[in-house]
């Protein structure tokens, strides 16, 4: 997130800025300099969502606010389409006003500002938080991406997918600390000091940020009129070709609701599911293990994040200190509360997983599995952008296939049900290479395809299809009641199998005309 530009320049080939520090794992020092910045945002925010739904549908003497699941996943609907809805506004200012790093700074704060209002636990600084969250990460979340792209060029295009493939292992590193620990703490301790968590990392994160901008040179500054038509006029592709690859992107973009308003039930039906129909409880041999199994998933992420901040701190030297203790100290407190979690959990006799802990599987299955998935495309199979989206969305159907399986025998209309957690967790592990499939793709797509002067906007647009399946999700979630009363549980759930396959079939079919607007780009 060298040469003045703004989003509207990030792919110019021509400007992009030479790196400064060494590589690290044959990446630009700066994509690790984003990676730890977009990890703390996504911690508070994944950190956040975890707790919104089961915070607003936990009766009032538990410290929540007794909301019906209907109400509290149509909340979660309207709250989680907005956050996607802003960045074509924020890609928008950034391309005018501001340009992307400016966006991703103010962004940052305004989103930390959110989640102390968040912390305050009264009605309106609730409903307050939430909109500066919003606010906030439109301006933050289509820069950041936009960013990302103007590292590569002629001389390293080839590191394209792999960077964003590491980028977006940083999305999912801060998923899973933030679901992990806000979620825990938040169930286990306290709604608000789980709120209030999630804000403390994005302030450091938004520092880190602040102090490492050096690092990037002239790389996302605000672009002046007369320096605009200079670079559009080096971008020389014909017209019809531009036009093309803008149908591409739109294709894409439209595809993806399909895919997020299934995979977004995470945070609603799914954390409902895990609540009130998942056997999480664990006694003698069975929690031992898990204890010893969380531990691991914990500590192992934990000590290679360290690892890359220790080669980020080897690769810029001294030059950026203030920045690397800032990630210095947010790792000093991961260490501590994990350690303290962990601890606090050995020392009881029987485990009660948190129903929020299941959304940290996609996060760890990401962490594991983008350095394979990175690899697979640069070394092994690598098929055209359709194809890879098209395997990703029929995946998240099987993974849907496997609680709808799970579930065939809860009684229809029951509230809460006994399921073994092994077809959440098997569902999970197809949502999360459904979507390493489509998310980190698509993003290098858009910064492979978008003609110079529309990055930032197009960047938006893709946004903005997220945005409408995430309100969508919120929506078909609010009838998991109604349709397992109606039906069954099992029924509930193949309603999202055979939309992702379908759409998924239908785009694999159009890869020989997504070939042809693409011109070329793979």
């Amino acid at each position: 997130m060298t040469t003045p530009s703004s989003a509207a320049t990030m792919a110019a080939p021509t400007r992009v800025a030479a790196p400064q520090g060494a590589a690290i794992l044959g990446q630009p020092s700066q994509l690790f300099v984003l990676f730890f910045t977009e990890m703390w945002e996504r911690f508070s925010y994944y950190g956040m969502r975890a707790l919104l739904v089961l915070f607003l549908v936990t009766e009032a003497s538990k410290g929540g606010w007794g909301w019906t699941r209907a109400e509290a996943t149509s909340l979660y609907g309207w709250y989680t389409g907005l956050v996607y809805l802003t960045p074509i506004l924020g890609g928008y200012i950034a391309d005018r006003l501001l340009g992307t790093r400016r966006s991703v700074l103010l962004g940052g704060f305004i989103i930390a500002a959110g989640h102390i209002a968040l912390f305050m636990e009264t009605v309106p600084s609730f409903y307050a938080g939430l909109g500066l969250v919003v606010l906030g990460t439109g301006l933050f979340k289509p820069n950041i991406s936009a960013i990302v792209g103007q590292l590569y060029g002629p001389g390293n295009e080839g590191q394209r997918d792999g960077g964003y493939t590491l980028f977006y292992m940083g999305v999912n590193a801060g998923a899973f600390f933030g679901i992990s620990l806000c979620g825990y703490i938040g169930e286990k301790i306290s709604w608000n000091l789980g709120f209030g968590l999630a804000g403390l990392f994005m302030i450091l994160g938004a520092i880190q940020f602040w102090l490492s901008q050096g690092l990037f040179g002239s790389i996302g500054d605000k672009v002046d009129a007369a320096k605009k038509v200079v670079e559009e006029k080096r971008d020389d592709t014909p017209a019809h070709i531009v036009a093309d690859r803008l149908k591409a992107i739109f294709v894409f973009s439209f595809f993806t609701i399909f895919f997020w308003f299934a995979f977004e039930q995470a945070g609603g039906s799914m954390t409902i599911f895990a609540a009130d129909y998942t056997d999480r409880t664990l006694v003698g041999t069975a929690g031992f293990a898990f204890k010893v199994v969380n531990t691991a998933m914990t500590l192992i992420p934990a000590a290679i994040l360290s690892w890359l901040l220790f080669k980020l701190y080897r690769s810029t030297g001294g030059n950026y200190l203030l920045a690397n203790l800032s990630l210095a100290a947010a790792f000093a407190i991961i260490w501590g509360l994990s350690l303290w979690m962990l601890g606090r959990e050995f020392a009881m006799d029987q485990s009660e997983v948190p129903a929020t802990w299941f959304s940290v599987l996609n996060s760890l299955f990401i962490v594991v599995l983008a350095p394979l998935f990175s690899k697979l495309w640069e070394k092994h199979w690598n098929p055209s952008g359709p194809v890879k989206f098209g395997v990703g969305l029929v995946l998240l159907g099987l993974g849907f296939a496997v609680l709808s399986y799970g579930a065939a025998g809860i009684p229809q209309g029951a509230k809460t049900a006994q399921v073994s957690m092994i077809y959440l967790s098997i569902a999970y592990l197809f949502h999360t290479m459904g979507e390493l499939c489509l998310s980190p793709v698509g993003l290098s797509y858009i910064s492979k395809l978008a003609p110079t002067r529309l990055l930032g906007l197009m960047f938006g647009v893709w946004f903005l299809n997220t945005a409408i399946a995430n309100k969508i999700a919120g929506s078909t979630g609010s009838y998991i009641d109604a349709i397992s009363h109606e039906y069954s549980m099992s029924v509930f759930f193949l309603i999202f199998t055979a939309i992702p396959i379908g759409a998924g079939i239908v785009l694999m079919l159009l890869n020989p005309l997504m070939k042809k607007w693409m011109h070329g780009v793979h």
